[in-house]
Formats: structure tokens, sequence, C-alpha cells
């Protein structure tokens, strides 16, 4: 067998020991003989089923990407801009605004700025979120600190949508830690403003880092209990408030979905998606409110989200091919064709697949050469009949795996 199939099998021994589990009990939860285990972590036995890969990281707990066989250490690598914006919420800017002396601040230009860098987060152009906001913390905070009035109220508003556009960005690239810490932070200062929607925005950014890092009872959590607090403005008829509940239902609906095979809920996810379907009917297309992109089209995405990570390959591929997704921001369709190359890879229509992950990459390239699910996919088609194909080998050195 190859060092590729030699390293897989090492970390999958080095994790199964670190969690105290034989080899007969690790089989048992993954559904596998012990001698299948045992082939697997000798390197004996090479896994070319990206299902099976999941259900042995699930099993582990970690991420797929934590798996995949060795590559080029820049493969998994943060990218710099991950670093930079994590190493720009390690700096005591909060304190420095304290202490340090203050010259006038121009809080209309700095939510100018946070607005410009959210539209570099839908559009997945990192690197300029990065260049627009982690040198703009220190001016953030400040303000937020010593302007008056409704100054001081716009500073807050602006430093909460930065901490969640830092929150996005770095669960996309899988920088969890940090993007808790953003979310955190962005919570807090939402809550300075006196916004409730802008609280509820954080609960959901909070979700999706959750999700990200694989806490998906916590993601149940905050998001139920967001659901909660918004049942009044949604009865009235906010629309900020419809928005933001229609994402959160979504958020549970992937929360079920993800939860482990055993304890997965089916029912409890299409609820969800039921729900978020007949909130988005009442918000209608063409609208953003709180960064969401929520509304019938997003409702519909996620159904073919829910359904892959159900298993249902069929039930995805079906309403994907219904399902018009230009209208979404590049990175939510981008996503999308993640989710339409899964589920073709669940029913081992690998060059479909394949189309569909280089169709992902010509949308938002700097998302797709940072997620993990990515080089998972790559890593585990390489090493299929169709490893070499001319646009898998153009995409898999674009990923740092050749």
């Amino acid at each position: 067998m190859s060092d590729l199939s030699n390293q897989l099998g090492r970390t999958i021994a080095r994790l199964r020991k670190q969690r105290g589990l034989s080899q007969r009990e690790f089989a048992r939860l993954v559904g596998r003989s012990e001698t299948w285990l045992s082939q697997v972590e000798r390197g004996a036995r090479h896994i070319d089923r990206m299902s099976v890969l999941e259900r042995l990281a699930d099993a582990l707990d970690v991420p797929v990407a934590d798996l995949a066989p060795a590559t080029p250490a820049a493969a998994h690598e943060a990218p710099s801009v991950a670093g930079d914006l994590a190493l720009a919420l390690a700096s005591s800017d909060a304190l420095t605004a304290v202490l340090a002396a203050h010259d006038s601040t121009d809080t209309t230009e700095l939510a100018d700025a946070v607005s410009e860098a959210w539209q570099y987060v839908h559009a997945s152009k990192y690197e300029h979120v990065r260049d627009r906001l982690a040198a703009r913390l220190p001016e953030l905070e400040s303000a937020a600190r010593t302007t008056k009035g409704r100054d001081r109220r716009q500073a807050y508003v602006s430093l909460a949508r930065a901490y969640h556009a830092l929150a996005a960005v770095l669960s996309n690239l899988g920088e969890f830690p940090a993007a808790w810490v953003a979310a955190d932070r962005g919570i807090a200062a939402a809550e300075r403003t006196g916004d409730a929607l802008l609280m509820a925005e954080g609960s959901f950014r909070l979700c999706i880092v959750f999700q990200s890092a694989r806490h998906y009872t916590h993601a149940l959590r905050t998001a139920s209990s967001a659901i909660d607090a918004l049942a009044a403005r949604v009865e009235e008829g906010d629309v900020g408030a419809l928005s933001l509940t229609g994402v959160l239902h979504l958020q549970s609906a992937l929360a079920e979905a993800r939860l482990d095979h055993a304890d997965a809920d089916a029912d409890a996810a299409y609820k969800h998606l039921d729900s978020a379907d007949e909130l988005a009917g009442r918000v209608g297309r063409g609208r953003n409110d709180y960064g969401t992109e929520f509304g019938p089209d997003n409702a519909t995405l996620h159904r073919v989200t829910v359904a892959v990570h159900l298993g249902d390959a069929g039930a995805a591929l079906r309403v994907a091919e219904a399902f018009d997704a230009s209208p979404l921001s590049p990175e939510r369709q981008a996503r999308h064709q993640l989710d339409v190359a899964r589920a073709h890879t669940q029913r081992r229509n690998l060059p479909a697949a394949i189309d569909a992950l280089t169709y992902a990459h010509s949308l938002a390239p700097e998302f797709v050469t940072g997620h993990p699910v990515v080089i998972a996919l790559v890593t585990d088609l390489l090493h299929t009949e169709h490893g070499g194909d001319l646009a898998l080998r153009e995409l898999s050195g674009t990923l740092g795996l050749e």
C-alpha cells in the first residue's frame, strides 16, 4: 500500500488511542469489523470512499481534513489571511483604546469601511477583508469608547459588524478558536447598541462557528434560545426578525442532520427547513437583512445541504437540478456546488463531482482553496480511477496537494 494509506492509518490509530478506545470498541462505533480496522491502521487497506472517511471522522470527533492523507505542509497550514486576522484579534486593542490619547474619529467613514468589508465577505475575497479590517480594529475599538451620543452607537454597530465579518471569514478558513473569539466580541459590542436584532445576528454567526467546529449541540442551543427571544418580533412581522429567525432555523436543520448518525434526527431537520420556508415566503427574494441573504433561494440551498448530510444524495441532487443559485453571493453559490459534489461522490458519479468542485473554485477561489471539505474531497478523488483527470489535477495543484 502507498505511504498515503500508511499515514492515514497511523493518524486513525493515534486519534483512536487518544480517545481511549480499543480497536474492537472503535470498529463497533464505525460499523466495521476489528479486522477491517486493523488493516486500515496498518495501511494494508485503502479507504476510497468519502462517506467512510466522514464516518471515521465523526467517531473520532475531528474534522474530515484531519484524517486526509499526508500532503505538503502548505495544504494544511492556515492561509496567511486567517493567520493575520487571528493575530489581529490577539492584540489588546480594547485596552489600548481605554489608555491611549484619542483624536477625533469619523464614525461614518468607519461604517462605510465595514460595509465594504462585508461586500468582500460575501464575494469570498478574504484578502480584501483582511486589508480593510485587521488594521482598523484599534480605530474601531477606540471610536466605540471615546465618541458620544449617536456617534458612539454607530461606532458600536460598526464594531459589532466588523467582528461578525471576522467570525464569518475565520470560520470559513478553519480558524475556529479565533472565529469563536470574534463572534463573542461581536455579540458584546452589539449589546452596547441596544439593537436586539444585531445581537441575534451575533447568535447566528456563533451558530456557524459551532457548526464548523462540530459542536452541533451548542449550535442547536444557541439557535433555539435566539428563536425563542425573537418570537414576539416575528409575530409583529419585523422583516429583520423574520430573516434572522429563518437563518437560525436553517442552522438548526443543519445541526440536526450533522449529529452523530445514531442521534441525527431527519424529522427534526426537515421540520426546521419547513419553518424556514414559511418565513422565506414572508421575506421574499432580493433581501440581505443583517448579512443573512435569507430568502427562498437560501432556504432551498439548505435543503440540498441537509439531504447530503443525512446521506440522501438522490434527494439532494433532485433539489439541486431544479434550483438556480445564481441570485446568491459567490460564496453561497460555491457552498452549494460543494454540496452537489458531495452528493455526486455519494452516488459514485465522480466526473460530475469533479465538475462541481471545479465550478465552485471558479466562483470563489479563496473560499474553496482554504476549505477542509474540499481538501478531503479532492484527496479522495485523486485515489480513484479518475485521479488523472486534468481539471482535478489542476485543482489539486492549486490546493497544494501535489
